[in-house]
Parts: structure tokens; sequence; C-alpha cells
């Protein structure tokens, strides 16, 4: 019988896992190759050394069922992990809901969120290769942050290019990037050719992660190998890294003598919410259990429920390599909603193939409901989420009120992927009633995805 009584479950530091979950070993097909941006043809370890080191390299296209965390990595994960896993007991009750509703918290972090998890295992394999100098995007702050943390703990040095309208929405965000040590640009930026074709065609162009991601990526390409670039989301190594809190929450929901039916997290290239799924869908994989899981995105920048899926750039001018994924169009711009980490136009390729295989569902929603959503939250459970998160809120508290409806138990986990204490504007914007919900922009999707790459295979 599920746990009673308990609010929180804790792991000891002793039973933090020991191994990141590669999902690649329990997919029902192969991933597609990944292209080179010239050639069209499947890259090698040689075409992305200029970006990565070959630690990453190497766990990019690994078909190892388990890799092991470095003993360094874990030193540090030891500062906030293994993180709590609580049952929102307060929001059951204010819902009438018969379900059971669970939230692993990845706020506990120093920088606030998920983000660490990669960023200090990402930071570790460049020092370990001599690298000196890393450059990399961020769209709401949370990966930048968590990128500087860790360049500050192994002495290695950050450069963020951060989207343009998240860096004037969340000044206080871009003061920790700073606080860490690393410099912060608003993207698009005079310091990048591809900054500066961006300022030409719209001066006053609110930036995108594709436009910071292509930025970043040609800092590290020209710099003729003295500095590397690292990615907060969308690749395979990235989402690796992320399982950590799926394997805790595996050993956590036995502390509690219960299981998820179904698994939700917000994505916006997939890192947390891949992070909590990807042990859980090798479990059901495994073991032939009928757990669904949920992505939940926002309809302002809907890859999932309205992206092509097809190969794509993951950045907007063109210069990384191809994957193939759920896209909008690589040079498609979101509207300028506070949920900023979800503002990228393509979806990892892993959760990609996945959700093409229907092994996960998807659904968006309009920024007010999720600000909504939010606030019960807090009210209920004491906690202020991040806007991303809160659109795993939004899932969690609809599947909670269909099963009230159905009369039926429903046990439901999300991942709470970071807090909002620094997203306190966006939240001033809701109780001022000044958030629009922005519709799904057909038109210029449409525009958008004719602009993307043919391949033929």
């Amino acid at each position: 019988m599920p746990d009673s009584k308990h609010i929180k479950y804790i792991l000891s530091e002793d039973e933090m896992p020991r191994v990141w979950y590669n999902i690649v070993a329990d997919l029902p097909r192969p991933p597609d190759p990944v292209l080179h941006p010239g050639t069209m043809q499947p890259v090698g370890p040689a075409d992305l050394a200029a970006l990565f080191p070959m630690a990453i390299i190497q766990q990019e296209v690994s078909t190892e069922p388990y890799i092991e965390i470095p003993e360094p990595v874990r030193q540090v994960y030891l500062q906030w992990r293994p993180s709590p896993l609580f049952r929102a007991r307060r929001l059951e009750q204010a819902l009438d809901t018969p379900a059971r509703i669970y939230y692993k918290y990845e706020g506990v972090s120093p920088a606030g969120s998920h983000k660490p998890n990669t960023a200090v295992a990402q930071v570790y394999y460049n020092k370990q290769e001599g690298v000196r100098k890393i450059s990399t995007e961020t769209g709401a702050g949370q990966w930048g942050s968590a990128l500087a943390m860790a360049g500050a703990f192994f002495g290695v040095d950050i450069e963020v290019f951060m989207v343009k309208v998240s860096y004037h929405q969340k000044p206080y965000r871009r003061n920790l990037i700073e606080a860490f040590g690393a410099t912060v640009h608003a993207s698009p930026t005079n310091l990048t050719d591809a900054g500066r074709s961006i300022l030409a065609k719209d001066p006053e162009s609110p930036g995108s992660l594709g436009i910071a991601i292509s930025e970043a990526v040609e800092v590290a390409a020209k710099s003729g190998g003295s500095v590397k670039y690292a990615l907060g989301s969308v690749l395979n190594h990235v989402l690796l890294h992320q399982t950590v809190i799926g394997e805790e929450a595996l050993l956590q929901f036995a502390q509690a003598d219960d299981y998820p039916d179904v698994v939700i997290g917000c994505t916006g290239g997939g890192s947390n919410f891949a992070g909590l799924a990807f042990p859980f869908i090798g479990e059901a994989r495994r073991k032939g259990l009928k757990t669904r899981f949920l992505a939940t995105e926002p309809m302002a920048c809907p890859s999932l429920t309205r992206g092509i899926y097809a190969y794509d750039f993951g950045d907007t001018v063109g210069m990384t390599p191809l994957v193939k994924m759920h896209t909008l169009g690589h040079d498609f711009v979101p509207a300028g909603i506070h949920a900023g980490g979800l503002r990228y136009h393509g979806m990892a390729p892993l959760i990609s193939l996945l959700h093409d295989e229907g092994i996960i569902e998807a659904q968006a929603y309009h920024q007010n409901s999720v600000f909504e959503a939010a606030i019960q939250f807090t009210r209920t459970e004491g906690i202020i989420p991040a806007p991303e998160s809160s659109h795993a809120i939004r899932a969690a508290i609809n599947e909670a009120l269909e099963a009230k409806a159905a009369g039926q138990e429903r046990v439901i986990l999300f991942n709470l992927s970071g807090h909002g204490h620094f997203d306190m504007g966006a939240y001033d914007s809701y109780f001022a009633g000044k958030l629009q919900d922005y519709a799904y922009p057909a038109e210029a999707v449409a525009e958008a995805q004719k602009r993307m790459p043919q391949v033929v295979l």
C-alpha cells in the first residue's frame, strides 16, 4: 500500500546514483544520424572536436545502458543531491481529488534549477582536457547561471549569450551569472557575424535561443580550439546527465511503496523532462508497464504539438550540425513569453523519436493558464515555481481533476525543475493582468518551415 503519512522522501548521500542512464540502449529503433551542415553527411568525432571535448563526444554516440558519474562530479552533486521527492498533499486536498500527486524538486540546487546536473559534468570534462574557456547560450538564464557556477567551481571562464528579451525581463538572473564570475551579453550582439546578420535584418530583434546558440557556437568555432561550446539541452549527452533525477525518483518511489501512472515535465529543448522520464520509460519498456509520459510546452512555441519531424539546424544561422527533431523551423522567433527557457524552435532528437513512436504524449498551454496553476501550487505547497516548470504543474492539476471527474485513483509525478525567485517580474505582470496569451502563429511557422534544409538520405 502507498505510504499514508509522509510528505517528503529523502535519500542519503550514499544512495545517490553512481551512474547516468542512457535511453539509447532501450529505444525502439536507433537514433537518426547527425549530419554535417556543409556536406549533409553523418558527422564523425573529428567534426565535433572543435566544439566539444572527446569525453562528451563519446557520450553523445554511446549505446551503453549506463555511464559512470565521475567522482569529482558526484562530490559537487552532493551539495544539493539527492534532491527531495514531495507528496503534494495540500494540493490534493485543495483539488479534492483521489489522485496522488508527487513532484521531484530540482530548485534546491545553488543555481535554483536542474541545469547544474549537466553543467558540472560538462565543465568537468572540458577541464580534464585542458579547456580554459567555454561559450554558451541561455534563455531564461537558468542554464547560464548553472554553467557559470560550474565554471567557478572548476576554474574555467564562461561567456554567456543571453536571449535579449530575457536579459531585460530577468535582470537578477543575469546578475547571478555575473556573481559566479561569467561574462553575459544580450543576444543578438554586434560581437559576432551571426549577431550582426540578425540585427541587420531586425535591429529590434528580441532574440531567441537559436540566435544565441549561433553566437556561442561561432565564438567557439573561430577560436582555433582555445574555446569550447556547451549546450544546456537538446543533445544526447545533456539528457544523459539529467537522468540522475529519474534514477533518484525510482528509489524514492520504492520508499513510498507507490509508482506513477503518468510522468510529466515541461519541454523547451527537453532536458528536465528527459532527466525525470527517461529512467521510467526504460523501466516501462523492460517490464511492460502502462505508465504514460506527458511533455508540456507553451502554445507560443509548440515544437512537439505543431512542429514538423524533420532534419533541421539547432541554431538560427545554420552553423550547427543538423539533427532530426520536431521543429518549427530554425529561424522561427517565438513571442517573448516569460517562460524563456521554453522558447526554442526544436526538440531534443531522443524525445522527438519517442514522440514519433507514440511513447510520449505532448500538450501545449497558454501562459495565463500556466500562471494560474503556478499560483494555486504556491498557495498550497509553498514553493513559487519557475514559469517553465509551471507548464508541468498545469498538466498535473489537469490530470488530478480528470481523475476526480472519473472517480479514479491516479498517481501523478512531475518535475518541478526550478524555483521562480528570479521570475517575479513575470508574476508581477500576471497579477497586473498584463500577460498575453499568444496564439500559435501558424503563418509565421509555415514560412519558417519552408526555409528548412531539404535532406535526402
